[in-house]
């Protein structure tokens, strides 16, 4: 019972806040578009997350994802809408392109030059959101093929599509880290690398891998991004940053306490998208989301370094 607690706590936490706003403001909280406002708007959340999720796995740090996500819908935007006009699938395949070629220079930065990760991938994103704003003219760009959008904000029971990607992203992702002895071994680099090594486990190899499916997969949230807005400010990408690294180490806190996964990240988002409409329902908006954010990630790395040195006592 003491282990199926500690498991989902974070659940059990949820649901007390979701009952005590529902008695404290049941004539907002307890309508549809709040609900939609909780799940349907926090896609993009999701699959930053996840690509977060995977330098963390290895025991590195990536700052870039954010402004990564930022050129991926900065990309699309430009190259699909209204300045260039190129044909959808085109913009699609440059755009990915152009975030494999991120994840490949940060692994090169960190793994094979050896650049500490938190320097590299800072002065990268920091880079990204210059040429952003420089490919954008530091404006919103519009016009994006209608085709994208629908596929993206289409609802299938009565959440948007987008919903149902992160899920499908989060499920294939806790399989192989579940399930495969790549997952494992991303694990076993994760918690010691250099015993790792010493077993035969290509850690270098398994870092580059984390880095370039980081930087891909948040590109992926920049297209997701761009067709939920149907336009973009290459600016507003930076302010993802917080909530996603407050979202992934939270996440450890609950279904697998003490390691970096899939549904604890899911579970924590809207854990914490539910407190900040909360907030804002009892009359607390503007200031409240950085406040609630930040205060959460201080909790989530305390809290996550407590667990993991609880897990690894003898």
């Amino acid at each position: 019972m003491s282990a199926g607690l500690n498991r989902y706590a974070l659940v059990l936490i949820w649901v007390l806040l979701a009952l005590a706003l529902a008695v404290a403001v049941p004539d907002k909280f307890l309508q549809p578009i709040t609900f939609y406002t909780i799940f349907g708007t926090q896609s993009v959340l999701v699959v930053l997350t996840l690509a977060l999720l995977m330098p963390l796995a290895v025991g590195d740090f990536d700052l870039s994802v954010a402004n990564t996500m930022g050129m991926g819908a900065t990309l699309m935007v430009v190259l699909n809408g209204d300045k260039y006009g190129l044909p959808l699938p085109v913009a699609l395949v440059i755009t990915l392109i152009v975030g494999l070629a991120i994840g490949w220079v940060n692994a090169l930065l960190v793994v094979k030059v050896g650049v500490n990760a938190i320097v590299a991938t800072l002065g990268m994103g920091t880079l990204l959101l210059g040429l952003a704003n420089w490919l954008s003219d530091s404006i919103i760009q519009t016009g994006i093929d209608r085709v994208m959008s629908k596929a993206v904000n289409d609802r299938f029971i009565g959440l948007p599509l987008s919903f149902w990607y992160g899920i499908v992203l989060a499920a294939a992702l806790w399989y192989v880290l579940a399930f495969r002895p790549l997952g494992r071994r991303i694990r076993f680099v994760g918690e010691n690398p250099d015993m790792a090594r010493l077993t035969g486990v290509r850690v270098e190899r398994l870092r580059s891998m984390a880095f370039v499916g980081s930087s891909l997969m948040s590109t992926l949230a920049g297209i997701l991004l761009a067709g939920q807005l149907g336009a973009f400010q290459a600016s507003s990408a930076t302010s993802y940053l917080l909530p996603t690294f407050a979202a992934a180490f939270l996440g450890t806190t609950v279904v697998n306490p003490g390691r970096f996964n899939p549904w604890g990240c899911i579970i924590a988002i809207y854990f914490l998208i539910t407190g900040v409409t909360g907030l804002n329902l009892l009359g607390l908006t503007g200031w409240v989301q950085d406040a609630f954010y930040g205060g959460a990630l201080i909790v989530a790395v305390t809290l996550s370094t407590i667990v993991r040195k609880r897990i690894r006592r003898p």
